[in-house]
């Protein structure tokens, strides 16, 4: 095999290890019942429902204005109101500190499933 072959095979194997040496989840399919899980506290949905409709708000008003201050606030409101509802109200780790491309996409999955009054039927589906 090829240095190339080896260095490619240490970055996967590099990716789908988590920082406590156990192996990270390998899709999103993996991910999202572990992500209602730690999320489980109707209060922290709450404040993830707030942050994420305020990104949303903040990114639709950035582009309408061009105004670099509301791209700025997005990640503050993202994340501020979900470790607020990780630290204190659910009392563990955000998803996003090992994997944050799909916590940021179960975020507007959840907003989603919440707007439409079914986030409640994905808890009692997943358990």
């Amino acid at each position: 095999m090829s240095r190339a072959g080896v260095l490619s095979f240490d970055i996967i194997a590099l990716m789908m290890e988590g920082t406590d040496g156990s192996i990270k989840m390998k899709n999103f399919g993996e991910f999202w019942p572990f992500y209602v899980r730690v999320h489980s506290h109707p209060f922290n949905r709450k404040l993830h429902f707030t942050g994420t409709g305020l990104v949303i708000v903040c990114f639709l008003w950035g582009v309408a204005t061009l105004n670099p201050l509301c791209f700025a606030l997005m990640p503050l409101f993202g994340y501020g109101f979900a470790w607020i509802g990780h630290f204190t109200v659910e009392k563990n780790t955000p998803a996003a500190f090992q994997y944050p491309v799909w916590s940021l996409i179960a975020d507007f999955k959840m907003f989603g499933l919440i707007l439409t009054g079914k986030m409640d039927e994905e808890i009692k589906r997943i358990g």
